[in-house]
């Protein structure tokens, strides 16, 4: 199958399944949590944490079965068992069966985002593709960010919150399905060294042992330390601070999903030689001051704009934070990569959260909310310097990329 059926496929199906996750968490778990179970900081971080430990122990396991099964394979299973741990979260009642339950939906929500992340250079057959297929899945992403959100904000307005849940695990099946048409070439199982836990374990020496690898994934670290503290509050600054209900968190997250989808297409046509160390640090910055801006005023005006911004410089940083982690990580260790890129990803979402309700407590949401902001900001212009060292260095190792025409994938299996 040629490279532009496969994409198309690929791009449906990360469209269909974040619209319904993106629902389902900033209206069906942050509406319930702040507005139905009317959660403290504390709590709401509780939610959170439970999350957050979820979605890191699902992505190393993730990287793991994508270097053995392959990105197809893991993503269809994967969104199979989704469909009830989305269903399940309507009968939390409490906030801690609503962090159990969470946690059970982030667990297995944590392997399609690892497959999906890893898929661009397993359809992809140059350099310049997998740039492509980079910018255009996550595209797919950010469009949903702006789709998803605003259907919940409609169903929050007009029926039960509880319906988003059903459309995210509907949303799952039909990805599933669409996955399921995609043709790869057979996929080679990468060299075993041990067990699962041994496998892991390699992803993290490997990501670490890679120079710029390792830069790539630790600026990405950064970034979401910044946003942990949005993670724990960004709830309650719409509930106490703005004052508004939680249909106001929808409209204003699809403007960030609308600024993301602008920021993947400005992505999309950036020359190559932007593509750098020193242009992914810059886009942090970028992020730091824009989620600065969205929380700076409780006017709605402000906050939309900020929300828009924030987007646009996060639909850039992305795809251009993976294209370069895939274009200097040898394939036959991709999948580990990326899980290990995941699990610090969510490690810098759970580490604010044993210190934002109290940072809260003392100074306030909002004050707390711009320190987020201004964190990233510094930490990005300490980043400069090694960021030129990076890109002064030795060229990049070439990504191996193989033409993917014929669909005889063998099948999933759990077992070794």
């Amino acid at each position: 199958m040629s490279f532009r059926a496969n994409i198309k496929r690929v791009v449906a199906a990360r469209f269909l399944a974040r619209a319904g996750s993106e629902a389902a968490f900033f209206i069906g778990v942050w509406g319930k949590a702040a507005y139905e179970l009317q959660a403290s900081a504390a709590q709401l971080a509780l939610v959170m944490l439970s999350l957050s430990i979820a979605l890191i122990a699902g992505a190393a396991i993730g990287g793991v079965l994508v270097d053995r099964f392959g990105p197809r394979n893991v993503l269809i299973y994967a969104h199979i068992a989704f469909v009830p741990a989305a269903l399940a979260i309507v009968l939390a009642d409490s906030i801690p069966a609503l962090a159990v339950l969470v946690g059970i939906w982030g667990f297995a929500g944590a392997p399609i985002l690892t497959a999906g992340a890893s898929f661009a250079p397993f359809i992809a057959t140059s350099a310049e593709e997998l740039k492509r297929a980079n910018a255009l899945i996550e595209g797919a992403g950010s469009a949903a960010f702006v789709i998803g959100p605003a259907i919940g904000a409609l169903i929050a307005t007009y029926a039960n919150v509880d319906l988003v849940f059903y459309i995210d695990a509907g949303a799952s099946i039909a990805a599933a399905i669409i996955v399921w048409s995609v043709s790869l070439a057979p996929h080679t199982r990468s060299k075993r060294t041990g067990g699962a836990l041994a496998e892991m374990t390699q992803g993290m020496r490997i990501t670490y042992s890679i120079a710029s690898v390792r830069f790539y994934v630790l600026i990405g670290t950064a970034v979401w330390l910044g946003f942990g503290v949005f993670g724990a509050l960004e709830p309650l600054f719409f509930r106490d601070v703005v004052g508004t209900g939680v249909e106001t968190i929808g409209w204003m997250n699809s403007l960030l999903g609308l600024g993301f989808v602008v920021g993947a297409f400005v992505f999309d046509r950036l020359p190559t030689r932007s593509v750098t160390a020193r242009g992914l640090t810059v886009a942090a910055g970028a992020i730091g001051t824009s989620a600065a801006l969205y929380v700076l005023t409780p006017e709605l005006a402000v906050i939309g704009t900020g929300a828009f911004l924030l987007g646009t410089v996060a639909g850039i940083f992305s795809p251009l934070q993976r294209t370069l982690i895939h274009r200097d990580t040898p394939r036959e260790y991709l999948g580990r990569v990326i899980g290990a890129s995941e699990v610090h990803h969510r490690a810098g979402e759970l580490v604010p959260l044993a210190f934002a309700p109290l940072l809260a407590a003392t100074f306030g949401v909002q004050a707390t909310l711009i320190a987020g902001g201004v964190a990233i900001i510094v930490i990005a212009a300490a980043a400069l310097i090694p960021a030129a060292r990076i890109d002064r260095g030795l060229p990049p190792r070439a990504v191996e990329l193989k033409s993917a025409r014929v669909g005889t994938d063998e099948p999933f299996s759990p077992n070794p």
